[in-house]
């Protein structure tokens, strides 16, 4: 596979056929190497006052225009599963505000916003109240999902969320997950509304409580793949018209049982990257649990073959000073919103991952999984776009993060940072600091038909 910088910079800028009726003149003009159908190439991309993009091409005039040189224009990211801890107590460390602005640092320019807070989001009135939150404090768009617990309140969420996210075992903010014995009924229900479902898929009826768990390895021997693979199995009888996801999916074993069946599904930079002996804190704790490495190598192989369709953070931090406590009794979580995507241009620096893979999964199949005009460079999408230099690379430092939790578990790994970001046409990241404004928005999906769970991106 070969890395980025084989891929030399042509001399000139290409004309494509596609926008050619675009207006002569657009409010920017962003030009560099575009990735756009399947490559990169030095090209043209013009954004209407709308903020969206106008043609790809040629722009022969524009309002602002700004060469990024060499540099690399990709689509900003869409990350499905970000816990932003907003509603929260005063020691979750984490917020809208300040969840928005790593997400923006970190590629992100839509976070699917799960419904875990405190108090959790399984009533409209607690959904309002989130929503209310983010009004004039997000960095980039949010789509909240909400926790139904009972189908008769199932059409009204519906009316007002984004997504629903089901939990199948205990976890964080969720002391008591959704019954075997209610779960037909509710997927039945949320068959009828045509939102993304995600689910939270371990059986705690596998889980080892005879175990006491020390460290990651431990933990990964008291919840086994095998309580995944159990609640998976349910999920495989429900109403196929159920817009069905799987979130952090930690074995390749799993990833080849959903894609047989067709159910859409995620994994997360840490079962990618981290094995359950890379740590021996609760730093690398986390829900499902990191797993062996012959399970992560494996799992790894089929996400760079292109076998998996989505790539989500699972953004889940805590403070230091709740991950320094004994093990068995510290929250599972870490953070990972800013650090996601960059975390993988390195590997596709290093020719390890293809492009094309991380795009479609960070970028353009997520953002259709939530029915949004974003994640590729298309005439008449949202002009969401990054500016990547693949020979600025550093390591990535906690300090120098934006997240307040104040750690990482991936710690002096090499990263490759977005130098700009731009939202709507508007520039958010320049040189790598956050300079926009908070004036992300709620969504809700504009259409309801995903893709499969492979559809190739554009």
């Amino acid at each position: 596979m070969r890395s980025v910088d084989a891929l030399a910079p042509p001399a000139r800028r290409l004309r494509s056929t596609e926008g050619e009726t675009a207006p002569r003149t657009a409010a920017l003009v962003l030009a560099g190497r575009v990735w756009h159908r399947g490559r990169l190439r030095p090209l043209e991309i013009a954004v209407d006052e709308a903020g969206r993009i106008a043609s790809i091409g040629h722009a022969r005039d524009g309002v602002r225009h700004h060469d990024v040189g060499d540099r690399v224009i990709l689509p900003a990211a869409t990350d499905l599963h970000v816990h932003f801890r907003d509603p929260g107590p005063p020691s979750a460390g984490e917020s809208i505000a300040t969840g928005t602005v790593e997400a923006a640092l970190g590629g992100v320019s839509l976070v699917g916003e799960m419904p875990n807070t405190e108090p959790p989001v399984t009533s409209v009135d607690r959904l309002e109240e989130k929503i209310a939150r983010a009004r004039g404090r997000a960095a980039v768009d949010l789509l909240f999902y909400a926790a139904p617990t009972e189908p008769r309140r199932i059409a009204a969420l519906a009316r007002r969320a984004g997504a629903f996210k089901l939990y199948l075992s205990p976890t964080t903010g969720i002391e008591q997950p959704v019954s075997r014995a209610s779960l037909p009924g509710l997927l039945a229900e949320l068959s009828a509304h045509d939102l993304p479902v995600t689910v939270h898929a371990e059986d705690p009826a596998l889980f080892r409580t005879d175990l006491a768990a020390v460290d990651p390895a431990g933990w990964n021997a008291c919840r086994p793949a095998a309580a995944e693979a159990s609640a998976a199995e349910e999920l495989l009888a429900a109403p196929a018209r159920l817009r069905l996801h799987v979130a952090h999916v930690t074995s390749a074993a799993l990833a080849a049982r959903l894609r047989q069946r067709g159910i859409s599904f995620e994994v997360s930079p840490q079962h990618l990257l981290l094995s359950d002996r890379d740590g021996r804190d609760a730093r690398f704790k986390v829900n499902p649990p990191l797993r062996d490495e012959r399970t992560r190598e494996e799992l790894w192989q089929a996400y760079r073959s292109g076998a998996v369709p989505c790539l989500a953070s699972d953004h889940a931090p805590h403070p230091a000073e709740a991950k320094d406590l004994r093990f068995d009794l510290a929250p599972s979580g870490m953070p990972g919103v800013e650090t996601s995507v960059p975390l993988l241009l390195s590997r596709v620096r290093a020719g390890e991952l293809s492009l094309e893979v991380l795009l479609a999964t960070a970028c353009d199949r997520p953002a259709r999984w939530l029915g949004q005009p974003l994640g590729r460079i298309a005439v008449g999408h949202r002009a969401n776009l990054l500016v990547v230099d693949f020979r600025e690379r550093r390591r990535v430092r906690a300090a120098e993060l934006a997240a307040p939790c104040g750690w990482s578990a991936f710690e002096g790994r090499e990263a490759i940072f977005p130098v700009e970001h731009w939202r709507d046409g508007e520039q958010i990241v320049a040189g790598g600091e956050y300079v926009g404004r908070p004036t992300g928005r709620a969504l809700r999906p504009e259409y309801a038909a995903g893709p499969a769970p492979l559809e190739a991106a554009d």
